[in-house]
């Protein structure tokens, strides 16, 4: 595999400036709710994980995760080529994380919808407002999970 093309400092310096609130995905689906009448807190601390959105009257916590931090099978995943084993590390202890949290919300009584980066980015993205429209009509529903993820699969 082919080395980095800039410097370690530069890669580290870039990935430590990666934001992990207020992500634009994050801030279409909050906008985008919002504007179809949905009331919601961010962030909240009392809750395992601290969702994203956070919609009581619902009893729904919104995750929006980004495809690299939580190893989706999509497009927009690739393992990098340096620091392997620390990244598979990283990235296996945020999808752990993501199970433990799920099971918590669960049992707490809470359900839980996972909306994926590449639904709005990427060759197989479906567009915000196909994610808003979908993300609504879980919010209506009874189910008690859910996921909303653009069309393609990795290595396909």
């Amino acid at each position: 595999m082919p080395g980095d093309i800039v410097d370690a400092a530069t890669r580290s310096r870039m990935m430590a400036g990666i934001k992990g609130k207020n992500t634009k995905p994050e801030l279409v689906v909050r906008s985008g709710l919002h504007a179809a009448g949905f009331r919601f807190r961010l962030h909240d601390r009392a809750l395992p994980g601290k969702p994203d959105i956070v919609l009581p009257r619902w009893r729904a916590a919104v995750f929006i995760h980004g495809c690299f931090w939580h190893a989706h099978d999509c497009s927009l995943f690739r393992w990098p080529g340096t620091r392997q084993e620390f990244w598979r590390q990283k990235i296996g202890r945020n999808q752990e994380r993501d199970a433990e949290v799920e099971v918590a919300l669960d049992h707490a009584g809470w359900r839980v919808l996972k909306i994926w980066e590449c639904s709005m980015k990427g060759p197989g993205r479906i567009g915000a407002d196909a994610v808003v429209l979908l993300a609504a009509d879980w919010l209506r529903s009874d189910q008690r999970q859910g996921e909303i993820r653009g069309t393609d699969r990795a290595g396909g």
